[in-house]
């Protein structure tokens, strides 16, 4: 196996954009295998006898692993080869899409799980941390955007595909749809991608992994877990404090190394740090979005789980249109007035869909979603090619394992707290009188909950408050994603690196930017 050196010539391979339909493949599957399960959780709890706890943590077992585990797999790839530890990580993702696949029991469900998460972990940052080898700065701004949209179109893709299984097959399916998805990827990575390491990467450190593998477990956990529980909870309390206590033992470990795992030198890149921060809030909008989206879709316009997969796809069109202009208007008007544009689009989607009310219709939905594709596009695109290409090439993988799990945290983090203003705002809101306490606390669960409740009762009352409730919580949680875009963009107007043509021309007084900038841009690789 040959080693890629980065050069120009490297750069004009026309491989390159073969490889890069191998990590479509891989992304693509990563993207849609996230909500495909919230599709058959109810039916795989009354095939499994699975209680609610047990519902919460097969869809949450995958998300933990995949989120605490994104750094050491960025150090694994620097270390023994981008492409080998990609490869292995589509590997141990079809092993367990296998055995979920055949499971019959529960606790063999959470298991397939948390390896495909272990899977999940090492393909995420390794697919982005090998595009700066296979591309140069005038072409890395595109496999960019068409890896982010591929990611991105595979979310409303688990709904559609979960849905079509499930009316058509038994629920192991939407585990077995992987198994194709996941073979195409490996087959395809090892014949188109090259292989990139560091050579002089740090040793992988036992504890250091334990530490974050554990701390970021923790905090992932916590944050899952409050919106149920509350941030009050002695479990959650417990989980937070554990975190904090082994992120700064890692911190503090790390900082004693020579080679850290922990690269906090990185944050001192003002491009790596501040792009970073604007992708990870980026997707605390997204997130929030995505979150409050399906059960309005499904419980008050009254559509199934396809249907609402493709009522999701105007977003999607939105991303791709942005997705393919993006590298000629960065080009123009720089990476920072281009995030900050996409921003303000964003923050104005948001704002406009905190206008829906219940009569609204689909029609008003379609056009919020689609600006706020374009928004998301124009946004987190520039800002994850600009977090690579401020990235050392020898930090490749470790830098977009920090990028990555700095992006997933910010998800996590807005579905919980975005997750929670609209839970308390539904249950203010909503009226059960006349409801015995039991059936009430039901109803103010969630909205689907209460439709269920009403269609058991005859009570119409109930649900057109259940549609109100909603439809105002989900009003305020999208405001509040739009204050959060439109303060993101005042930021990055602010603060993120200037143009190209500006850094080139005065941004000398600068120096260590350039230099910081330079060796990703040049060289983009090993």
């Amino acid at each position: 196996m040959v080693t890629v050196t980065q050069t120009d010539d490297a750069h004009r391979d026309p491989r390159r954009w073969w490889a890069l339909g191998a990590l479509v493949a891989s992304m693509l599957v990563l993207g849609f295998d996230t909500t495909i399960l919230n599709v058959a959780l109810p039916t795989m709890a009354g095939d499994l006898g699975a209680t609610t706890g047990q519902q919460q943590w097969m869809a949450d077992a995958y998300v933990v692993v995949f989120a605490s585990l994104m750094l050491p797999a960025g150090l694994l790839g620097d270390r023994f080869g981008r492409r080998r530890m990609l490869v292995a990580g589509l590997v141990v993702f079809l092993a367990g899409s296998l055995v979920g696949s055949l499971a019959d029991d529960v606790n063999w469900v959470i298991a397939a799980r948390t390896v495909m998460g272990v899977g999940a972990a090492l393909v995420m940052p390794l697919a982005m941390s090998v595009l700066p080898s296979l591309f140069g700065p005038q072409e890395r701004t595109r496999a960019v955007g068409i890896v982010s949209a591929a990611s991105a179109l595979g979310l409303p893709l688990g709904p559609i595909i979960g849905g079509f299984l499930l009316n058509h097959f038994w629920w192991g399916s939407v585990f077995l749809i992987n198994v194709p998805m996941a073979a195409i990827g490996i087959t395809a990575c090892v014949f188109l991608l090259p292989e990139t390491r560091d050579p002089a990467s740090p040793r992988v450190d036992v504890l250091s992994t334990a530490l974050t593998a554990t701390g970021l477990g923790a905090l992932i956990y916590a944050i899952i877990e409050a919106p149920d529980r509350g941030w009050g909870d002695p479990l959650v309390l417990a989980l937070l404090a554990a975190a904090a206590a082994l992120v700064t033992g890692l911190v503090l470990r790390e900082r004693r190394v020579e080679r850290p795992m922990l690269d906090m030198s990185l944050l001192g890149h003002r491009g790596f740090l501040l792009n970073t921060l604007a992708a990870t809030l980026v997707m605390f909008v997204l997130s929030g979005l995505l979150f409050v989206l399906p059960p309005y879709l499904q419980a008050v316009l009254g559509n199934d789980a396809f249907g609402t997969g493709l009522r999701l796809l105007p977003m999607m069109g939105g991303l791709l249109v942005a997705a393919r202009g993006a590298e000629a208007i960065v080009a123009r008007f720089g990476s920072r007035a281009v995030i900050a544009t996409g921003l303000v689009v964003l923050a104005f989607a948001a704002i406009l869909g905190s206008r829906t009310t219940v009569d609204s219709g689909y029609g008003y939905t379609a056009l919020w979603l689609s600006v706020a594709g374009l928004g998301f596009g124009f946004s987190v695109v520039p800002a994850m090619d600009g977090a690579l290409a401020a990235l050392p090439a020898d930090r490749a993988g470790s830098g977009s394992g920090l990028l990555m799990t700095t992006r997933q945290v910010g998800g996590a983090i807005g579905i919980a707290l975005l997750g929670s203003l609209l839970a308390s705002t539904f249950r203010d809101r909503l009226d059960v009188t006349g409801l015995p306490a039991g059936l009430g606390h039901t109803a103010g669960e969630s909205v689907v909950a209460a439709h269920l409740v009403a269609a058991r009762t005859g009570s119409a009352p109930l649900a057109a408050s259940a549609d109100a409730a909603y439809v105002h919580g989900m009003g305020l949680v999208l405001l509040v994603c739009g204050i959060a875009a439109l303060a993101t963009a005042l930021l990055a107007a602010a603060f993120l690196p200037g143009t190209p043509a500006a850094r080139n021309t005065a941004g000398q007084a600068d120096g260590s930017e350039d230099r910081t900038v330079a060796p990703a841009a040049a060289h983009g690789g090993q």
